[in-house]
């Protein structure tokens, strides 16, 4: 059984019921999600070991946090405790032509204020195969950027392969500040997961004949975007979620994965949105479950994406599926007949 270590922060996840806007009425949705508990929770729902790590203020909503994560089975022994406050970001989820809304309230948060030595890194990474964070983390302030190099050089100390989705976020900090930092941490990375911008945003490389905004995505264009990535950083791998948006209800979702050598490419699925937030998680957790588990980079890649493609079917942040039904849509079955 693989073990999968991720550090980053749980949030406090409110938004309004269905489609509505935000305080379109007087309730809200309370649950949890950040970038790698999401992935923690895929992870144990595929059969792995995963272990989430992060900072957590002892009171009750930190205390609800943990037992969310453990009820899906995840490793909590090394969440520290301490601090004041659970980050809360609320979602408005998007609809046809309306775009989803999402509005942060998480400065002060207890991981935001930690610092990487209240996390013992070598006993963390004891017996890892692999070590997962996203740009998010860093992104919070130095003292995060400073645990996450710390924790990739212990992850790499232990054996472990680390991958970093780069989860570029403007409301947290500002292109030159990520570039920065993002390259400073992805020389300690291996495998390099991103979205169709990520690489633009961050490190300027544009994909040829691709436009965001008008839904126009070239597969060439993103080979040579991974080509470049490895050429600049080493990296063993490149992955990137390549997502064509008709509205924020109807979406094109594939994915590339290249290893320096070769550029595999999946199957393209049209999605019908039901909630998107995680999507690139569940890709990111996929991604790292193929790659241990199967023998061909094509079918880690294919299990990649057709565990994401569900994902957007499912309210929260979490993937709620299991490795049969992930396997079943990869293989082909995708018409969504009931299972009897």
């Amino acid at each position: 059984m693989p073990k999968i270590i991720t550090f980053g922060e749980i949030m406090l996840r409110l938004s309004p019921h269905g489609y509505q806007r935000l305080f379109q009425n007087d309730q809200m949705e309370a649950t949890f999600g950040g970038g790698e508990a999401n992935v923690a929770v895929s992870l144990c729902n595929y059969g792995d070991e995963a272990v989430f790590v992060t900072k957590l203020p002892s009171n009750a909503i930190g205390q609800a946090a943990i037992d969310c994560l453990r009820s899906f089975g995840v490793d909590v022994s090394y969440i520290v405790r301490g601090g004041d406050r659970v980050g809360i970001y609320y979602l408005e989820k998007g609809a046809s032509q309306r775009g989803s809304v999402c509005l942060y309230d998480r400065a002060h948060s207890s991981i935001q204020e930690a610092i990487s030595k209240e996390f013992d890194w070598d006993t963390i990474m004891d017996g890892a195969d692999w070590f997962h964070f996203t740009g998010i983390t860093p992104a919070l302030g130095n003292n995060m950027l400073d645990a996450c190099l710390k924790a990739c050089e212990a992850a790499h100390r232990a054996g472990a392969k680390v991958s970093c989705d780069i989860n570029y976020r403007s409301k947290l900090w500002s292109r030159d500040e990520a570039r920065d930092a993002m390259t400073r941490l992805c020389h300690h990375v291996d495998v390099y997961i991103g979205n169709e911008e990520d690489a633009k945003d961050v490190f300027g490389i544009i994909a040829d004949d691709s436009d965001i905004t008008m839904g126009k995505l070239s597969k060439d264009g993103y080979k040579s975007v991974a080509a470049k990535l490895v050429q600049q950083f080493g990296f063993e791998k490149v992955a990137f979620t390549l997502r064509s948006s008709t509205s924020a209800s109807d979406n094109e979702w594939a994915g590339i994965l290249f290893d320096g050598k070769r550029c595999y490419f999946s199957k393209e699925y049209h999605l019908h949105i039901v909630d998107r937030v995680g999507g690139g998680d569940s890709f990111a957790a996929g991604l790292i479950h193929g790659l241990l588990t199967e023998s061909e980079p094509q079918a880690a890649l294919e299990f990649a994406v057709a565990a994401s493609a569900l994902k957007h079917s499912i309210e929260g942040d979490f993937n709620r599926v299991n490795v049969c039904e992930v396997r079943r849509l990869a293989q082909g079955d995708g018409s969504g007949r009931v299972q009897r």
